[in-house]
């Protein structure tokens, strides 16, 4: 009899070999060596030291962050399977504690490097190869630095302080439970089971998925409201009146090595073109024929079709469509499946969602899904992919410069969610299913897109509103009315969705981080429509794109490309290329 292949976990003895135990403890003994070493060049840290010695130092920084790596790396993914299970739980304090200890044992050489006299550093700079951009990034950050003693002491108070707030938000929701009542059944869902029924063929089940959602986390709205009041005020205190960022996000785009105009423009132009997104929703509702589009309604397929994809059969459509793309590209994707490094099935107490993990060059990326059979876990599949595809195109770089910075952090995955559709698209002749197939395409648009641009937006004034000491009341009110900009006239926004800002986990992991979305989808598009125009011509620029990493400004590589993301031109030409996917729709229809 075939066996049927089903979805995986994943393991993770290519970070600490079994017995764990045993490894954790000869990793920690090697991290003390290297730092051992790393400590005692303090004394040659001169502004007359040569490049080829500063170079020698940069080695054993690398070294150092090898190591870290694979225990931070086994750490967070051992946590991310099993978030309930309390030996995890226990290794995982233990590792950041170490980590901690690590970090202010090496902050020493950052603070050095950012005391020296511009000329020396640009010296050292000009002759540190794949490692400039990393030191140009210390450099950039030199006006918002403290001394070595605040530092350090950030650091402390930060592994027991928000950063432990952040994993008991993570507890909390990620063993929360839901029950749903489908044909005179009720079932209990994890929140990535539920979340499948809110494109359910059916209105009613849409609608209650929603309200149960929502009615669980107001239960818990009093505790996590507090845990993101006590996230922004920490954001605050630190990055504006300890460091002295202009603003709350512009703490976020300097991380990200973007001017605060370019992310203005950004958002600014998504608030314009809230309007296309209306237009798409006014005709959806149509299809569906109702009045008007309920916020239950917005991810309700076209066709009545409940239809379960096996996991096999998702892993084979987006494995085609990478290799339709390209066979190099495919075989990275493969890589991720060969060494058992995706987590796909779903089980009680694993982190909801989907992520990629990338610990250092030498590794294959980790990916985690909860694959529940549904269309859009395959896009996410594909999505997540992208991720590790992007990573490996990059693991020439140190691991100090390999990760792409956040902007361009989502390039590879849309456009792989692209080929997904494309790919699809290609294979089908029949107008409804093309037209079910470009709906889905548009419903992912608007989730990256302008529900992410709203987030950021709502966090932007959050932040001002609760150091303005707002109450929470007026925060779920002006989130409400986030929303009615956002949907405007083409959709009903039922009253609980105000709370809706309590289950977004970015607000509580990384502040502002959502932009980034918005900015990748609208990047992907401009670059999909050169592909689709040049073709092969123009995949040596694609993967150069990708093979850079975080080794180089995001602003000097979307230059390189050919592309002006200063420009509001830019931004609406992303738009244009949705309105041309509406129009297209509005055809078939």
């Amino acid at each position: 009899m075939e066996q049927v292949e089903k979805p995986t976990r994943w393991s993770l003895n290519n970070l600490l070999a079994e017995p764990v135990a045993q490894t954790l403890e000869e990793t920690f003994s090697k991290l003390e060596q290297a730092l051992v070493k790393f400590e005692a060049a303090r004394e040659t840290l001169t502004p007359e030291i040569t490049w080829q010695d500063f170079n020698k130092i940069l080695t054993y920084l690398e070294s150092i962050t090898l190591l870290k790596s694979r225990v931070e790396g086994y750490a967070d993914l051992a946590f991310a399977e099993d978030t309930q299970n309390p030996a995890t739980l226990n290794l995982r304090d233990r590792v950041n504690q170490v980590l901690t200890d690590t970090g202010n044992r090496a902050l020493f050489f950052e603070m050095w490097f950012k005391e020296l006299p511009d000329e020396a550093a640009q010296n050292l700079i000009e002759h540190s190869g794949d490692l400039r951009y990393f030191l140009e990034t210390m450099t950039r950050f030199k006006p918002f630095t403290l001394t070595e003693l605040e530092e350090r002491t950030i650091n402390l108070k930060d592994v027991n302080g928000i950063d432990a707030l952040v994993s008991l938000y993570e507890m909390i929701t990620n063993q929360l439970k839901f029950k749903l009542e489908i044909d005179d059944k009720t079932e209990t869902l994890t929140r990535d089971q539920l979340s499948s029924y809110f494109s359910s063929p059916l209105s009613e089940v849409r609608a209650k998925a929603y309200q149960e959602l929502y009615r669980v986390y107001i239960e818990n709205s009093t505790v996590l409201a507090q845990m993101y009041i006590h996230r922004v005020r920490d954001w605050h205190t630190e990055g504006m009146e300890l460091r002295g960022f202009a603003s709350a996000i512009s703490a976020r785009n300097v991380e990200n090595d973007l001017p605060d105009e370019v992310v203005e423009t950004l958002l600014a132009v998504c608030r314009k073109n809230a309007d296309v997104f209306q237009r798409y929703f006014k005709m959806k509702a149509q299809w569906l024929g109702l009045g008007k589009l309920r916020r239950y309604d917005i991810y309700a397929p076209l066709t009545p079709s409940e239809k379960k994809f096996d996991y096999a059969a998702a892993k084979q459509m987006v494995m085609d469509s990478y290799r339709a793309f390209s066979p190099e590209v495919a075989d990275l994707a493969q890589r991720v499946f060969d060494e058992d490094h995706l987590d796909s099935e779903i089980r009680a107490g694993k982190r909801g969602g989907a992520f990629c993990y990338t610990a250092s060059p030498e590794l294959t990326p980790w990916v985690l899904i909860n694959y529940d059979g549904n269309a859009r876990d395959i896009a996410t599949l594909a999505h997540e992919l992208g991720h590790a595809i992007h990573a490996m195109l990059a693991d020439h770089h140190s691991p100090l410069t390999q990760q792409a910075s956040l902007p361009l952090a989502e390039t590879a995955s849309v456009f792989a969610e692209m080929q997904l559709t494309d790919q699809l698209l290609k294979q089908e002749n029949d107008p409804s299913v093309r037209r079910d197939l470009l709906a889905n395409a548009l419903d992912d648009a608007y989730i990256t897109v302008m529900r992410q641009a709203y987030f950021t937006i709502f966090e932007r004034d959050a932040h001002d509103m609760i150091n303005d000491n707002k109450s929470l009341d007026e925060i779920t009110g002006h989130y409400m009315n986030n929303l009615k900009e956002q949907f405007g006239e083409a959709v009903e926004v039922s009253d609980e969705f105000k709370w809706e800002w309590l289950a977004i986990p970015h607000f509580y992991h990384s502040p502002f981080y959502t932009y980034a979305y918005s900015f990748g989808q609208l990047l992907v598009l401009a670059l999909y429509q050169q592909y689709r125009l040049e073709g092969e011509s123009f995949m040596p620029k694609y993967l150069k794109i990708l093979a850079y990493g975080g080794s180089e400004a995001p602003m000097k590589i979307l230059s390189e490309a050919g592309l002006d993301v200063t420009s509001p031109a830019f931004w609406q030409g992303g738009f244009d290329v949705i309105k041309d996917m509406i129009a297209e729709l509005e055809k078939l229809s």
